[in-house]
């Protein structure tokens, strides 16, 4: 559904150019959701905006059901008015003086193509049914909540039914519980749908949840793509395995290597974490990203456990968060709220699941 090939965007600034994109090429398939997860900054949703036709690439090709709407060689470069999407905003964009009804309706009255007065009503009941309010159709668009401000928003994307649906970051303006609830209702809605999107978000569980594939950015390039489980479970570098919230991030050592089974010197002994897809050897320099719940605190000793120091614990609610040190490495222990409890200057044991710790080639 939509193809970017070698994509450039450069910004000329007082203190010179700057390339947020760098030559970046991905697809989204049909009935695919793809997010673009990164930073500020990183280059995400400049290229939404480029897909959008609100920013012009210096470079590069972009097709939406193999019509290509930008073009390097040939200037070809068709508006956003013109190009089959239908954007929904971080700031849902939703005009004050008009009703919800009258919102929902308005790409189809300023459209070039021409609906009678019963299509329209049809195409606004449809949309706001989609999005599970119709009820709210005549009410001002002054006295809507946050939620439905960004359902109504979502339902003015569906009505011109378009090939290519772009998010940019819709959610990150709500509260938190309301937020949780909207990402369950996307992913419904995605799926109910069959709809074909680009999501642009900086939050890893919105990504997690929504996404059939995710493609992780890093300073105007990409740094990996798979699916939700893939790019989770496997970074494939310390910007990754960071912003997939391994939380312990440690240089070592390989000493020895069993299939994907990777023993590390991290300076406090031998660390057994995963490597899948790479080929790694004795002697190399790796880093190990171990996930806090992938670390288990006991009070008693287990083989192949190390004695840490506690210096703080937290309650999460869904968790514990605990800060413990072992031989000058200071460790995130994510625990559950009913399981053993720690305090402050306890001495305990910690072991890790070799499936929580990641092993990935060092780039120092």
């Amino acid at each position: 559904m939509l193809t970017v090939d070698g994509l450039v965007k450069i910004y000329k600034t007082d203190y010179g150019d700057v390339q947020a994109v760098k030559g970046v090429s991905f697809e989204v398939g049909d009935r695919e959701i793809v997010t673009l997860l990164g930073p500020s900054g990183c280059g995400k949703t400049t290229m939404l905006r480029c897909v959008a036709g609100l920013e012009k690439p210096d470079g590069g090709d972009i097709y939406i059901d193999n019509s290509p709407v930008f073009r390097t060689e040939g200037g070809t470069n068709v508006p956003t008015h013109s190009r089959p999407i239908a954007m929904v905003f971080q700031s849902y964009a939703i005009w004050p003086h008009m009703s919800v009804h009258e919102n929902v309706a308005y790409p189809l009255k300023v459209g070039k193509k021409k609906f009678s007065k019963s299509e329209i009503s049809d195409r606004v009941h449809a949309a706001l049914t989609t999005v599970r309010i119709p009820e709210l159709a005549d009410r001002s668009a002054t006295m809507l909540s946050g939620g439905q401000q960004q359902r109504v928003a979502v339902a003015r994307a569906l009505v011109r039914e378009p090939k290519l649906l772009l998010f940019d970051e819709p959610l990150s303006n709500l509260d938190a519980k309301l937020r949780e609830d909207m990402r369950l209702e996307f992913k419904e809605l995605f799926q109910r749908q069959g709809l074909s999107a680009l999501y642009v978000t900086h939050d890893l569980l919105e990504a997690l949840v929504l996404s059939d594939r995710i493609v992780v950015m890093n300073t105007g390039v990409i740094a990996q793509v798979g699916s939700p489980r893939d790019v989770y479970q496997a970074p494939r570098d310390q910007h990754v395995a960071d912003f997939m919230g391994a939380g312990n991030v440690l240089d070592g050592t390989v000493t020895k290597v069993e299939g994907e089974l990777v023993t590390v010197d991290a300076g406090f002994g031998g660390l057994v974490g995963t490597s899948v897809g790479l080929t790694l050897s004795s002697g190399q320099s790796v880093i190990i990203a171990i996930r806090p719940e992938g670390i288990e605190l006991t009070h008693e000793a287990r083989p192949g456990s190390f004695e840490v120091l506690v210096h703080t614990g937290a309650f999460l609610g869904s968790s514990m968060e605990y800060l413990v040190e072992v031989s000058g490495h200071m460790l995130r222990v994510r625990t559950p709220p009913t399981g053993e409890q720690f305090n402050q200057d306890d001495n305990v044991h910690l072991s890790i699941l070799p499936e929580a710790a990641v092993v990935i080639p060092s780039s120092k």
